[in-house]
């Protein structure tokens, strides 16, 4: 194989199949073997397309026969939008080689897998309250076009009602998923007016196409929550009476509710391949979005392979504003994300609000936290606390509650006190309930300090501060009989202070542009109530049957916290943005 490719691709494109079909195909891949390969992106230089070459997609063509390798069966994704002339294919090392040595190959980029970043707002930063375009109101809010690439969305949450807006803008040039048997295009409407699902790169399932374990669909639907609630942060319309289980009552609604939301589905509860994000930015881009959201990214690449960022560059040329999570790997330094200049990164802060819970020692010490439990609780009764009862003893493991860590008969009816890391907070009530346990306190260690995030855990829970946390452990390794009542007092605002920056929200310094301090802005990331699927319960985990219409989460919702109003409405701060980037539309 070793030249073929060069010289192939050396010669006019009419030659080219009979070149092809005297040197037969040597690739396992011609033959449909795929032992060895990878997902690739490959980068072309368009300025180096040959003029025979009518399209794009028939150059990316060419480059693939060269190899010997099938387009129809191993090209994924040919962009000519979000990358210009760039393709993700199926490749194996040696193919990669060949590539990296053409003069018309810019760059070439294994597929990655990128983590997903995972009501009381809008008063919180005092924003008008919202009153419903007429239906044939011109410009404002209602004419902006919001794409959210995530997990998908599921229609029928109330957040996505269209009562009120008009019709849709002419200039829209999107659609709804028509080929998916749980997601007709009648799911959309007026307010959810596009959903499309890219698939290809997940579906290729990475290195030598392993599987990654998934029972989900095809299609836009979402079956994690997470993209049903970042899209309804950002643009979810208004509904009263919104609550999760009766904590954070009141209405709620998306910082710009008037907006339009297209849903890109490009990842997975697994996470999200680098091809089918630039896939879907590339539709966002060429069915006429003003502004993106993607609350997702993990690493720190150079800019050139980052796909977020190429992606980002390419929409906002176009006049699209990107907002993108910095990331939920804080407080480690440089642990920032979507970092690019031309992208508005945003860090996660708390509210003014909070769901207090209380912890009362049997020495009679009473440490305040916070719960979202709404089952029933355990009285005013202390039942038996008990700390690191695990199968192996002098394992840690079982101080963080971890799957198959504790020992049943030493936990079976007692309160367990867990450590916060290394699993979710709600799996360890889950372990701790599988286990016998009754409750738990989850107790911060010094990495994650006095923040306190609620959760809507299966049994009485409540999760203190570090300094909490250390005397809770000292009291319960010092006494033998130690015990605990936990009691839980609903939802609490004008709690102060706030904002304080989330411990989980990434940090600088940028790695990539040292002289670019990012993120760019903080908005509220932690305990945001917005609309949620009916595919999983509020916790995520497969044995929680409870399917509120609402969900609290905490994480980087990105979507213009800190600027919607002019961004949206008037769009004056993304024209300064863009012009101070030299980006002007």
């Amino acid at each position: 194989l070793q030249g073929r490719y060069e010289r192939a691709m050396q010669q006019p494109p009419r030659l080219l199949v009979l070149l092809l079909f005297c040197v037969g195909s040597s690739s396992a891949l011609a033959s449909g073997g795929d032992e060895g390969a990878a997902t690739y992106i490959v980068y072309l230089n368009p300025a180096l397309k040959p003029s025979p070459y009518a399209t794009h997609l028939h150059w990316h063509h060419a480059h693939l026969d060269a190899l010997s390798v099938d387009p129809e069966r191993h090209l994924l994704y040919s962009y000519t939008t979000a990358a210009p002339s760039a393709f993700a294919a199926r490749l194996l090392p040696s193919h990669v080689t060949e590539l990296r040595g053409h003069p018309a190959v810019a760059s070439v980029h294994e597929d990655v897998l990128h983590p997903l970043h995972t009501t009381r707002s809008p008063s919180f930063l005092h924003l008008p309250p919202y009153s419903a375009p007429a239906p044939n109101a011109d410009g404002g809010s209602s004419d902006v076009i919001v794409g959210v690439l995530d997990t998908g969305v599921w229609p029928e949450s109330p957040s996505f009602a269209d009562a009120g807006l008009g019709p849709v803008p002419s200039r829209w040039r999107g659609s709804c998923e028509t080929n998916a048997t749980d997601f007709p295009s009648s799911m959309c409407n007026r307010k959810l007016i596009g959903a499309r699902g890219f698939f290809r790169g997940f579906g290729a399932g990475g290195r030598n196409g392993s599987s990654h374990g998934t029972t989900e669909l095809s299609s836009p639907r979402d079956h994690d929550g997470h993209g049903t609630h970042t899209a309804s942060t950002a643009a979810g319309a208004v509904v009263a009476d919104a609550s999760l289980l009766g904590y954070a009552h009141g209405t709620a609604r998306g910082m710009a509710p008037g907006a339009r939301v297209a849903a890109y589905k490009v990842c997975w509860r697994q996470g999200c391949f680098s091809s089918d994000i630039l896939a879907g930015m590339e539709q966002a881009i060429e069915d006429g979005v003003d502004v993106l959201s993607l609350s997702l990214g993990g690493g720190s690449y150079p800019l050139s392979r980052d796909p977020i960022a190429v992606g980002a560059l390419a929409a906002t040329r176009r006049g699209i504003v990107v907002a993108c999570s910095a990331g939920n790997s804080g407080p480690a330094p440089s642990s920032l994300v979507n970092t690019a200049p031309w992208i508005i990164t945003v860090g996660a802060g708390t509210l003014d609000r909070n769901f207090p819970a209380y912890a009362k020692l049997g020495n009679g010490e009473t440490h305040a936290g916070m719960s979202l439990y709404s089952g029933d609780g355990l009285g005013d009764d202390k039942f038996p606390l008990v700390y690191n009862k695990g199968i192996r003893p002098g394992s840690n493991a079982s101080k963080l509650c971890m799957s198959g860590t504790l020992d049943a008969a030493a936990v079976k009816g007692k309160v367990v006190l867990c450590d916060r890391g290394g699993n979710s907070r709600v799996e360890k009530g889950q372990v701790v309930k599988l286990a016998g346990g009754v409750g738990m306190v989850l107790a911060n260690t010094g990495q994650s300090g006095e923040e306190v995030v609620a959760d809507s855990h299966l049994l009485p829970a409540v999760a203190v501060g570090a300094k909490s946390g250390d005397a809770i452990r000292t009291y319960v390794e010092s006494d033998a009989g130690a015990e605990v009542a936990l009691s839980f007092a609903g939802t609490a605002v004008d709690v102060h202070p706030a904002p304080v920056v989330a411990a989980f929200s990434s940090r600088g310094p940028n790695r990539q542009v040292a002289q670019l301090l990012k993120p760019d802005v903080i908005g509220p990331g932690v305990n945001i109530l917005a609309g949620w699927t009916g595919s999983v319960g509020p916790t995520g985990l497969t044995i929680d049957e409870r399917r509120p219409a609402f969900n609290i989460l905490s994480g980087e919702r990105t979507l213009c916290f800190f600027f919607c109003r002019k961004t949206l409405e008037d769009c004056t701060d993304r024209h300064v943005f863009l012009e101070n980037m030299d980006l002007k539309p």
